[in-house]
């Protein structure tokens, strides 16, 4: 006779959550990591318009050309401000998936104990049984043997 847990539908429920889990916050971290690389690039691009300007002003260029510059300045703060704000949503987003991850990971191994403790249970009233078996056969050789 061999083991069936009956709530085994349960426990691989359990661990379909939790891997299900594992990969929404896999997700999460992705788009964190897409959102940090952007704030990168964006930075990057300000640097290289803050060097452009700099030297715009240091070849005497008129101030049409200045405040061109100055205005994507502006425009790339108010994209950056906005990037920061993504970044910070996403950290958010990770940590909310990172707990919910836990909770399933959580309760996945509850149910796993659950059943490996319900596998002990049956294997020691299997190995019960079977010594009772064997106990009465050897009562009943030697009854018959004297």
């Amino acid at each position: 006779m061999s083991f069936r847990y009956p709530l085994q539908k349960i426990v691989d429920l359990k661990v379909n959550e939790k891997t299900q889990a594992e990969w929404i916050l896999s997700h999460a971290m992705g788009v964190l990591q897409e959102e940090e690389l952007s704030l990168q690039s964006l930075n990057s691009e300000k640097s290289e318009i803050h060097a452009d300007l700099t030297s715009a002003v240091g070849t005497s260029a008129n101030i049409s050309q200045l405040r061109t510059y100055q205005n994507y300045m502006t425009h790339l703060d108010s994209r950056i401000t906005k990037k920061l704000k993504d970044v910070e949503h996403a950290e958010q987003n990770v940590l909310h998936k990172k707990g919910h991850l836990s909770a399933k990971m959580i309760d996945e191994k509850v149910w796993s104990k659950a059943k490996d403790k319900a596998k002990m249970i049956f294997d020691a009233v299997a190995r019960t049984k079977e010594q009772q078996v064997l106990d009465e056969m050897a009562t009943t050789r030697h009854k018959y043997s004297s």
